[in-house]
């Protein structure tokens, strides 16, 4: 007898719907699951039957035959072993086969027949909604995260047993209600107020937050970058919904869901070590999984001691920063996760981080200064926005300064600028971008409108800082942001002339 059972492959940030086709036939006793299965498929065999044997249901002593169509996708991970183990059942008799259609089944078996958790069950539960299904089987520990789906029943099971009844309709399986609720209060810890001075950095750090540019920040050590980079989050505007999702379905593929968490809802801040590898960064693997580029999507990655991570991990920086995506590429085929993200990097003016300094003395020579900086290729310092220097406090700011503005009060600035920049945006009929550093050339010169004043400072600056294409470019980007936040519809001469201060890079060093 034949029996067809329902699952999922997760592909990326994705999910396919797979068939789980079982015939048992007449041959020694094995198991045979073909369809592009990798070695955590295959190895389900033994799980599959001790799990269907503990749970006192007839295991055949035929050959059993498993196909996981379509056969061109690679499967991976336990997730088939609930629908292989439903389709051996099945295939016996020992269940009907009416509600088999009506469900996506996926879970990890075990030997007693407990159902275990599984990654990516939110993108699963989108698949299932996405091929009309009526719900999907889950494990209880998933549950709270595929119920986010709205539209399909998300059954949790504790084991094989359950599963089996609910089909036989000898017990019911309640669906799982949840409310999503996404609210801003409470969840930032840090406070921009807590910052004493560098009203200049504040400032940009605010121009980069209502626009989504990339920043850079150059300073002697102490000076306060990394305390500034970590409050960045505090000024951001909260995720919608669908941002929200996003985010969660990367780390339900990447596992790094919190339990008993169904909804990512602050954006998150990703801080990796300059030892980190550039599949860290960028994802990769024999197994893909989302690197620190994808897991920073729709938030912050912060990248301390910029120089110290090695050329070849910077320079695969490249692609997510101008595409908002990382492709990678294997000889199964490609995955393309999303990296969207507001790239915040620091460093020191030179390798003793003295250069500059009003209080230490720098010893390093000119050589090993351009040398320390020509770590950074031109290349991707045109892809950064904003480059600002981070000086040393003095010690009247230390000791006398007064509480800084709060982060609520220069989130709202910004959460209004970002509205200006959505509307604009989407009357223009942009598909993708949603700030400012997301446009492409097209919607750059119909949004950037400058006064006469403003274009003849810009044309004169190219001249004397030699500016890229994409420079240029990105400077008028800030320039639209430093409008925004000021309800100015054309950019004007002081717009230009901040946003050209804050290429301190192309001023000074290169």
């Amino acid at each position: 007898m034949l029996a067809k059972v329902f699952s999922a492959a997760v592909v990326g940030i994705d999910a396919i719907q797979v068939e789980v086709e079982v015939d048992v036939l007449l041959g020694l006793p094995t198991i045979n699951i073909v369809g592009l299965a990798d070695t955590a498929v295959q190895e389900s065999k033994e799980r599959v039957r001790s799990g269907i044997s503990n749970s006192e249901y007839d295991f055949p002593m035929k050959r059993v035959v498993v196909n996981l169509a379509p056969a061109d996708i690679k499967k991976e991970g336990p997730v088939f072993d609930l629908p292989i183990a439903i389709g051996i059942i099945a295939a016996t008799g020992q269940i009907p086969h009416d509600k088999l259609s009506d469900y996506l089944f996926a879970g990890e078996l075990s030997l007693t027949g407990e159902i275990r958790r599984i990654n990516g069950s939110l993108l699963i539960a989108t698949c299932a909604k996405y091929n009309e299904k009526k719900g999907i089987i889950i494990p209880e520990e998933n549950a709270l995260e595929a119920s986010i789906i709205k539209g399909i029943d998300v059954l949790p099971v504790k084991n094989l047993n359950q599963v089996v009844g609910f089909l036989r309709d000898e017990i019911t399986l309640e669906p799982l209600k949840t409310s999503v609720l996404i609210s801003e209060n409470g969840y930032h810890a840090l406070d921009y107020s807590e910052v004493k001075g560098q009203g200049h950095a504040k400032r940009a750090l605010e121009v980069a937050a209502a626009g989504g540019h990339n920043i850079l920040m150059i300073g002697p050590p102490g000076s306060g970058k990394t305390m500034l980079a970590s409050r960045l989050p505090s000024i951001l505007p909260p995720l919608t919904l669908d941002e929200s999702i996003e985010v969660t379905k990367v780390y339900s593929v990447a596992g790094m869901l919190e339990p008993g968490k169904s909804l990512i809802t602050i954006r998150p801040f990703r801080e990796p070590h300059h030892t980190i590898s550039h599949a860290g960064l960028i994802g990769g693997g024999s197994h893909p999984r989302p690197g620190e580029v994808s897991l920073a999507h729709n938030g912050v990655l912060f990248l301390d001691e910029f120089p110290e991570f090695s050329n070849s991990v910077l320079q695969v920086l490249r692609q997510p920063l101008e595409e908002g995506r990382v492709t990678i590429s294997r000889a199964s085929g490609s995955i393309t996760y999303p990296a969207r993200f507001m790239l915040v990097a620091s460093m020191n003016p030179c390798i003793c981080g003295f250069l500059g300094d009003k209080t230490k003395h720098c010893i390093c020579s000119p050589y090993k200064i351009q040398q320390y900086r020509g770590r950074i290729s031109g290349p991707l310092l045109d892809r950064i926005d904003i480059q600002i220097e981070v000086p040393r406090l003095t010690k009247e700011e230390l000791v006398k300064s007064p509480e800084g503005e709060k982060s609520s009060a220069i989130r709202e600035r910004i959460r209004m600028a970002r509205q200006i920049q959505y509307k604009r945006l989407k009357d223009m009929g942009s598909k993708s971008a949603i700030t400012n550093a997301q446009m492409k050339a097209r919607e750059v010169k119909k949004c950037c409108i400058l006064t006469d004043s403003a274009t003849s400072l810009l044309e004169s600056t190219i001249d004397k800082l030699g500016l890229s294409g994409r420079a240029y470019e990105r400077v008028l980007k800030v320039a639209r942001t430093i409008a925004d936040l000021s309800q100015q519809e054309v950019i004007g001469i002081e717009h230009v002339a901040e946003a050209i201060q804050y290429r301190s890079m192309d001023r000074q060093y290169f």
